[in-house]
């Protein structure tokens, strides 16, 4: 560096010489690759098609769970308005949570219900049957031929 400050005229010698940057080289840097648009352009698209298929998928799972949830909701609808119906038919008796009900109607189209079972009457049977169902304590209605059938 003494050397190198003995050349350069009007320079004080307590400084030292900073080259400038416009004459350093800068040495590429081997481990690099070779740097492609097209290549980096490939690798987006893969990445948006990865990206949107797995935003695909997820969204299909989703949208199963809504349909099944959809279904749950119509099933529970379905079941709490039979429930108020069979609340409003016509009862000569005090209905108690597990009781089996046997519900039947009239040739006039009126429902009622009865304790008795259709094996009970026998062949004297004096309305069409139409179902038996047992009053749960949250005051649902369960099905008993369906409960059989299970």
């Amino acid at each position: 560096m003494e050397n190198q400050e003995s050349h350069q005229p009007g320079h004080n010698k307590k400084e030292p010489i900073l080259e400038s940057r416009r004459s350093m080289t800068h040495p590429a840097r081997t481990s690099d690759p070779p740097f492609s648009l097209v290549q980096r352009a490939q690798e987006i698209e893969k990445a948006d098609e990865v990206v949107q298929s797995h935003v695909h998928g997820k969204l299909d799972v989703i949208a199963r769970q809504i349909r099944t949830l959809q279904e749950e909701a119509k099933k529970i609808i379905g079941k709490a308005e039979r429930d108020m119906e069979l609340h409003r038919i016509k009862c000569n008796f005090e209905k108690k949570p597990g009781m089996a009900l046997y519900l039947y109607q009239k040739q006039n189209g009126d429902k009622l219900f009865s304790i008795l079972s259709p094996a009970e009457w026998g062949s004297s049977l004096p309305h069409e049957f139409l179902g038996a169902f047992r009053l749960a304590a949250d005051g649902s209605f369960d099905d008993l031929e369906e409960t059989d059938s299970i």
